[in-house]
C-alpha cells in the first residue's frame, strides 16, 4: 500500500540534446521503503532520467519534489545532501583504497589533536565493520583493499556507503552489469535489505529476471516516454517482458 507522500516525485521531465528528445514529459514517484523497477530497452531514457535525479545533468523542463518540497538538484553533492545516493554499473569504488576508505570517500570524519584536525581512521574502521556486517557483506577486514573484493562485494561497499550516510533514496543503475550470477544475487540481496531498512530504491535495468522478484512496482520507458506504471501484483513477469519486446 502506498504511503500518502512519496519520497521523490518527478513531474513532466523533458530532456533534449539538440534535436534529439531523450525524455518526453516523464512523470513518476517513489515511496519510502519501495523498490521501483525502472525498465526499458536501450535508448528508452532510463539513464538520462536517473542522471537528472542524481544531479549529473539538468532537465530542460519539469519539476522535482523531494519529501514534498520542490528542489533544484544542480549537482551530485546537492543530491547527496538531500539523501540521494547512486550505485553505478561501473562500481563507484576505488580499487587501491581500503573498504573503509571507500565507504567514507569524500566524507571522512576528523578528530582534534591539539590545534590540528586529523582523519579519524579508528572511527572509520569501526563504523565500516559495523555497517558491512549489518549488510551481510562478508569482508575479512575493513582494511582490505577493494581490488581484492569480488564484483558483488564491490557493489556491496557502495551500498554500505549509502546505508551508513542514511540515504533516503538509492539509485541502482544497472548494478549487476558484468557480474557473475553469484555477484548479481548478492546485489539483489543488498537491495532487498535497503527496503527492510525503509530506504526507497530505484533499480534501473533491462534484465527483468533479476528485478522482477524484488520490485514492488514498475515504470516502463520507451523512446523517452513513460508507457506504463504498474504494481507488481497487477502484472506477471511474462506480461512485463511482452511489453518490452512489442
Amino acid at each position: 500500500m502506498k504511503l500518502s507522500q512519496p519520497i521523490v516525485e518527478m513531474k513532466n521531465i523533458h530532456k533534449w540534446y539538440g534535436k534529439v528528445r531523450a525524455l518526453r514529459g516523464v512523470s513518476f514517484e517513489v515511496y519510502p521503503g519501495e523498490i521501483l523497477g525502472l525498465v526499458g530497452g536501450n535508448g528508452a531514457g532510463k539513464s538520462t532520467l536517473v542522471k537528472i535525479l542524481s544531479g549529473v545533468i539538468s532537465p530542460n523542463r519539469g519539476q522535482i519534489f523531494f519529501d514534498g518540497q520542490e528542489v533544484n538538484i544542480k549537482n551530485v553533492g546537492e543530491a547527496r545532501k538531500l539523501g540521494i545516493e547512486t550505485v553505478h554499473q561501473h562500481q563507484a569504488v576505488i580499487g587501491d583504497r581500503t573498504v573503509y576508505q571507500n565507504i567514507f570517500l569524500g566524507r571522512e570524519p576528523v578528530k582534534s589533536l591539539g590545534p590540528l584536525q586529523i582523519l579519524d581512521h579508528e572511527k572509520m574502521r569501526k563504523e565500516s565493520t559495523r555497517i558491512t556486517k549489518k549488510l551481510g557483506l562478508d569482508i575479512s577486514s575493513p582494511e582490505q583493499e577493494v581490488r581484492f573484493c569480488s564484483g558483488g562485494e564491490r557493489q556491496g561497499v557502495a551500498i554500505a556507503r549509502a546505508m551508513y550516510f542514511r540515504a533516503q533514496l538509492v539509485i541502482l543503475d544497472e548494478p549487476t552489469t558484468a557480474l557473475s550470477p553469484k555477484g548479481s544475487k548478492q546485489v539483489l540481496n543488498f537491495a532487498s535489505q535497503l527496503k527492510d531498512e525503509g530506504v526507497a530504491a530505484i533499480f534501473v535495468t533491462h534484465n527483468l529476471h533479476e528485478v522482477y522478484p524484488i520490485s514492488d512496482r514498475f515504470v516502463i520507458l520507451e523512446r523517452g516516454e513513460k508507457i506504463k506504471d504498474i504494481a507488481k501484483d497487477e502484472i506477471t513477469e511474462n506480461e512485463l517482458e511482452d511489453m518490452l519486446v512489442t
